[in-house]
């Protein structure tokens, strides 16, 4: 190994090793402190809930764990968006988990809360996953009302996808185990199944101290909407559990019992390890993200007994496309090479961008994936489309529009991993989020922007600088490299892997090590949700 993979390998691995601090930060939610109150009633924490509800030897992924992240400082912060969601599997049934984290403002909804369910919902209703919700909420986070409760995508579209689901013949189990009040009420009673447990479990619109402000009544919260209430007087839930426990071995026994599904039946070879070492990856990647490397050292570390089927390898060399299989499954995966090349014609392409003719091709594959039903793979780090008058004139923007056609219109699932840069159009091109991939996920190295930090704080620096002058002030080299510094330093933060992943624009930031459970899970995930459309480019420019 040469010194520059040591470097490489250095640098990835402190990168994972904060990755890994922050990870312990969140999982202790709102503090020790409110830990300790949680068992001191007798419950379990949210975390802990699942650990219990989970087959304890199978894998399991969780979505949004850094959410949140920075976010709501003026509230104290909402770490994990007071809500924890993972996919694994209850008596060997894959699942989707959703349980209120009650150590965070009482399990409060904040708008990001709101966004973080909606996005568990959205990957049961993708994948036909059955769905299990575990509450402890005091509801919406009043002084951010107007952010999460009137608007489409706000509180009350979460029981509307209820509703949805179930028409669907989706699977709903809830599990009332602390507070369940106002509006969130409806959703443990729009599941197939409710349960509450009892003295610590509690269902009403209005609590004790609002029905008193309201009509007058003096009654206690326990009389009110407690579980003898509801499971002996008004049938609102279908079965007392005693405690956590109870209510969770009860879950588990529903869910044992549900029968199998029909299959969408992607192709799935026995698993076999990569044959070249995976621990490598943190040697290849650079620590410079202007550096280049071979994406194919890369995805050689992540396929099955590391083979690839290359797909018009001499062609195009900007984008890789071959066939793959991960964990036995088979995958067609478009990644950007950042190598750079230098056509047939003796042209040279540059490392991660996007030109006409590796456009043309990533369509003419992923048109091919979706004719054999085998599930895409996007591997990002792309920097945009290649600029400049030759290429406007050679067609860019059409061929770039017929790639984004054929992303937008792909029938088959598709999962995308962004190891290094995710700038501007090309973000799109390789399935950024608003491309509905089943699963999106950040390695530590990654940065999601427009465009680069330095490329832009030079221009918004430049535009400052202009300002300036035209105001009169004076504006010199020193001044110049104090704007560009500053923005710089804000534009840098708002490039990390965090900063996307608190916002939900990538479902989270994993170890490289882990790719590989990530796709080969979301795989098994998609293969719940039979194909029912047929894939159609619509109209385009050929």
């Amino acid at each position: 190994m040469d010194i520059n993979f040591n470097k490489n390998e250095d640098h990835n691995k402190l990168l994972l090793s904060d990755l890994k601090q922050r990870f312990a930060k969140v999982k202790i939610g709102g503090g020790e402190k409110r830990i300790e109150k949680l068992h001191a009633e007798g419950k379990m924490t949210a975390r802990e809930r699942i650990d219990y509800l989970l087959d304890a030897k199978a894998k399991n992924i969780e979505i949004g764990a850094f959410v949140g992240d920075e976010m709501y400082k003026e509230h104290g912060g909402c770490p994990s968006g007071g809500v924890i969601i993972k996919v694994g599997y209850i008596k060997g049934k894959q699942c989707i988990v959703v349980a209120n984290d009650a150590t965070v403002k009482a399990g409060a909804w904040f708008p990001i809360t709101g966004k973080k369910n909606l996005r568990a919902q959205e990957i049961a209703m993708e994948n036909r996953l059955p769905i299990i919700y575990l509450v402890d909420s005091a509801g919406v986070y009043l002084p951010l009302q107007d952010e999460i409760f009137p608007d489409k995508e706000h509180f009350g579209r979460i029981f509307r996808n209820n509703a949805i689901m179930s028409s669907m013949g989706i699977s709903q189990i809830a599990a009332v185990m602390g507070s369940c009040v106002a509006g969130g009420a409806y959703l443990p009673i729009m599941s197939d199944e409710a349960m509450i447990v009892d003295k610590t479990g509690s269902i009403f619109l209005a609590g004790s101290y609002l029905v008193k402000a309201a009509i007058g009544e003096n009654i206690d919260n326990e009389t009110l909407g407690g579980a003898t209430t509801h499971c002996e007087i008004s049938g609102v839930t279908d079965y007392k559990a005693k405690d956590d426990a109870d209510a969770l071995n009860r879950i588990k026994s529903i869910v044992g019992k549900i029968g199998d599904y029909e299959k969408a039946g992607f192709n799935r070879a026995t698993p076999q390890k990569p044959a070249l070492d995976e621990k490598e990856i943190y040697g290849i990647l650079p620590k410079a993200r202007t550096e280049q490397y071979d994406m194919i050292e890369i995805i050689k570390r992540l396929v099955d007994n590391s083979e690839m089927d290359m797909y018009k390898e001499d062609y195009g060399k900007s984008i890789i496309t071959s066939y793959a299989r991960i964990d036995g499954w088979a995958v067609g995966i478009v990644a950007n090479q950042r190598i750079v090349s230098k056509t047939k014609k003796g042209e040279i392409q540059f490392g991660g961008v996007i030109y006409s003719d590796s456009a043309d091709k990533a369509t003419r594959f992923i048109a091919n994936c979706n004719q054999k039903k085998i599930p895409l793979v996007f591997v990002q780090d792309v920097t945009g489309f290649m600029v400049g008058s030759k290429s406007e004139h050679g067609g860019i923007i059409k061929d770039g529009a017929k790639m984004v056609n054929a992303v937008s219109n792909s029938v088959v699932p598709k999962f995308t991993v962004i190891v290094g840069n995710s700038y501007g159009a090309g973000n799109y091109a390789m399935c950024g989020k608003a491309y509905d991939p089943r699963l999106i996920v950040a390695w530590p190295s990654a940065e999601l922007a427009v465009m680069g930090g330095t490329q832009a704080a030079k221009v918004l620096a430049q535009i400052e600088a202009s300002s300036l002058k035209a105001k009169g002030e004076t504006v010199n080299e020193k001044v110049e490299q104090e704007l560009f510094d500053k923005i710089k330093t804000r534009y840098d933060a708002q490039v990390s892997p965090y900063y996307a992943a608190a916002r939900l624009w990538t479902d989270a930031i994993i170890d490289p090590l882990e790719t590989r459970t990530w796709i080969s899970m979301g795989i098994e995930a998609a293969n719940h949700a039979p194909i029912e459309k047929k894939f159609n480019l619509g109209v385009i420019q050929v």
